[in-house]
């Protein structure tokens, strides 16, 4: 941890305000990421960068209240930065998906739909995850993203609608499973 100017060996109020949040949170922050790019490595890759920009910004923070959705809008705009590198390798959908013969709700029906949201582009992932995992509305996903709120709604239609084709006949019953939610 930095050390401020009142001593040696001593660290400021907000280096441990900030370990505190970094414990409380960063397996949240890293499990949106995973939802947002499907792979764990990637995942704490965009986490750790989004918690770097945080530590940066930390001491000029006020609304500390609002600190999880700012969290939340760095690892969102870290991964989507990300995905706009030209060197990014982006993931091929496969032609088919496997046959599974378990129960919807189950770790593979569970993968399935992760491996589903992969095919979404990334903004349109990005408003799944957040209207959907983290059970935001229409306006908090539009603040969120800094975009309208008709934007928010036409981009979770056109994911809805991939993920749709990619689970087949059946989306809801498997979404529904799987994220405890329906449409």
């Amino acid at each position: 941890m930095a050390t401020d100017r009142s001593g040696p060996g001593r660290t400021s109020s907000w280096d441990d305000e900030f370990a505190r949040f970094f414990g409380e949170r960063a397996h949240s922050l890293r499990a949106t990421a995973y939802l947002l790019c499907g792979d764990w490595h990637h995942a704490e890759d965009i986490t750790q960068a989004a918690l770097l920009k945080l530590y940066l910004a930390w001491p000029r923070l006020d609304h500390r209240d609002a600190l999880d959705a700012y969290a939340r809008k760095t690892v969102l705009r870290t991964f989507l930065a990300e995905r706009r590198r030209p060197w990014r390798r982006r993931e091929q959908p496969a032609e088919t998906l496997p046959e599974t013969g378990t129960e919807p709700g189950g770790p593979e029906q569970r993968l399935l739909v992760l491996k589903a949201l992969s095919a979404v582009p990334p903004k349109q992932r990005a408003v799944l995850v957040l209207r959907y995992w983290h059970d935001l509305s229409v306006e908090e996903t539009a603040a969120e993203l800094g975009c309208s709120t008709g934007n928010v709604k036409s981009q979770s239609a056109r994911g809805l609608a991939t993920l749709r084709q990619r689970l087949g006949p059946q989306f809801h019953e498997i979404l529904e499973a799987t994220t405890g939610k329906g449409r």
